[in-house]
């Protein structure tokens, strides 16, 4: 928000906190800092936080609207002097390989961004960079190469590879974005759950616990692919987190603060005891 010609007054509020860039979220965890989803806005979004260095991003379906910022890497791959580690699943993949071609061309468009692509699937994994291949190095007019320890230059190949499951600390969640399967991450106390209509029974011990969660919803009538408000306060109640905060949402809901009234009552008058409220660009929670 705010949408692209609508004269609406959640479009028009003067209040920052209905400027919404696509949904992501940074999460520092475990000494590494780790982003879930690159959108479209991931450049204006790092900009804004100050993040020069990701050990990692995550990402949760392949819709673009969490994976069309992925180009900017490239900015990363020139710090760092290494490819940036993305963990998706096999679909996700796909798609990536369907709308960045040119990343993993054989003889690549020097300049291309530079990833290493970890599978991931349900069960909890790790971390880790993908060290074998050396430092990255740029050549004029033809790109990054790797440099290896003895010396020689190869090329770069955006490899891709399986997570480590030994010594887990991130644990996936499946959802489903109507028939599309979706992943959330809990990182110890906290779980981020975006593009959800539905959560499985099963997955509910994944999130015992927390002390925050982050649930979708964009309207207050049934969605397709998104929870409704009355679901994600609904599911709020059921997973228990001290705090839940509410994300992807739309000019459907008033300004933010009269929205965050309206949770306060909803949530009595549904008998939901988690401190519900929306968040917004910009904010951080400590744990």
């Amino acid at each position: 928000m705010p949408i692209i010609g609508c004269p609406c007054e959640v479009c028009h509020s003067a209040d920052p906190r209905d400027k919404r860039l696509r949904s992501s979220v940074l999460v520092e965890y475990h000494g590494q800092t780790i982003l879930v989803d690159a959108g479209p806005d991931f450049r204006m979004q790092l900009l804004r936080e100050g993040v020069s260095h990701l050990d990692g991003i995550l990402l949760t379906h392949k819709h673009k609207d969490h994976t069309g910022g992925l180009d900017d890497v490239r900015s990363l791959n020139y710090i760092d002097r290494k490819a940036v580690e993305i963990y998706c699943e096999e679909e996700v993949l796909r798609c990536l390989k369907n709308d960045y071609a040119y990343a993993f061309a054989e003889h690549k468009y020097p300049g291309a961004p530079e990833w290493h692509v970890h599978l991931i699937d349900e069960r909890p994994f790790r971390l880790v960079p993908s060290s074998e291949t050396g430092v990255l190095e740029w050549v004029h007019d033809k790109g990054y190469f790797f440099r290896r320890p003895d010396g020689s230059l190869v090329p770069s190949d955006n490899a891709v590879v399986e997570a480590p499951h030994d010594h887990p600390d991130i644990v996936p969640i499946r959802g489903w974005h109507a028939e599309m399967p979706v992943l959330g991450f809990r990182f110890g106390p906290i779980a981020y759950l975006t593009d959800m209509s539905r959560l499985p029974d099963s997955e509910m011990e994944k999130l015992r616990d927390l002390e925050h969660v982050t649930l979708n919803t964009v309207s207050y009538h049934p969605h397709h692919s998104h929870f409704s408000l009355s679901e994600a306060v609904a599911l709020a109640g059921k997973i228990g987190a001290r705090h839940t905060w509410l994300t992807h949402l739309s000019h459907t809901f008033p300004t933010h603060g009269q929205f965050e009234k309206q949770l306060r009552q909803l949530c009595r008058d549904m008998g939901v005891d988690s401190d519900v409220r929306p968040a917004f660009d910009g904010l951080v929670i400590e744990s």
